[in-house]
């Protein structure tokens, strides 16, 4: 019944030019009903006060079925209860955050929601799962790739895993998919607001083998002088 309530009331904020619009922007395709945003996330905040005393599994089971409808909007409330339930998180929740993000994750929005939110904040609780992400930078899924680097930029914005963030954007340096290009040069760019000269020093020396969109995002907060000197071509 709980789930139903949240529907119906998504379904009386339908925006038909909104949902329009987000259709035509997002390239890889968008299931949606139209609802803007700020009053998705009314609807999720209002509707977990009456599961917040539940047991974590139940509320991640009911997460999960938002999940399987691949809607954005209740994709959106579903990553926003998981998120409420961070201080209850457990090593053993890694392998249902990983599964969320191969099953129901399918383009930037979604993966920068969960990763940004739900996933970075496990990562910065546990670090010591870092080797798996690792393994998503080699993953043939452009979504994962991504992933390996925006779960890090919670954790950076907290001066942590920083090292870790530099070898992922090894890893993904060449990479050819913008979207993982963007993905990395955001994460590198968190990094310069704590230490610019440091993202400096990085991308000067493999420029020449970076891309230019990755390179663009990574110094988007630099200085003039250290941009100008990042972008110039030899």
């Amino acid at each position: 019944m709980l789930l139903r309530d949240v529907r119906r009331d998504l379904k009386t904020h339908i925006d038909s030019s909104y949902r329009e619009g987000a259709e035509n922007y997002f390239k890889e395709g968008i299931k949606i009903l139209g609802v803007r945003t700020p009053i998705v996330r009314k609807i999720a905040a209002q509707y977990y006060v009456s599961i917040k005393a539940k047991p974590k599994k139940e509320i991640f089971r009911l997460c999960e079925r938002l999940l399987k409808s691949n809607l954005a909007e209740e994709r959106a409330i579903a990553f926003d209860w998981a998120y409420r339930q961070r201080r209850a998180y457990e090593k053993k929740d890694f392998t249902l955050f990983e599964s969320w993000l191969k099953k129901y994750v399918s383009n930037w929005a979604a993966c920068d929601d969960l990763c940004g939110h739900t996933f970075g904040y496990f990562i910065f609780m546990f670090p010591q799962f870092f080797p798996r992400i690792k393994i998503w930078a080699h993953s043939h899924n452009r979504w994962l790739r991504r992933a390996s680097a925006v779960v890090l930029i919670y954790s950076v914005r907290k001066k942590r895993m920083l090292r870790e963030a530099f070898m992922i954007a090894d890893i993904l340096l060449k990479d050819s998919d913008d979207m993982v290009q963007k993905g990395y040069g955001w994460m590198l760019k968190e990094v310069s607001n704590q230490y610019p000269e440091r993202v400096f020093s990085y991308v000067m020396k493999r420029r020449d083998k970076m891309p230019r969109t990755a390179l663009r995002y990574a110094i988007e907060k630099l200085s003039p002088s250290l941009k100008k000197k990042a972008m110039k071509r030899d």
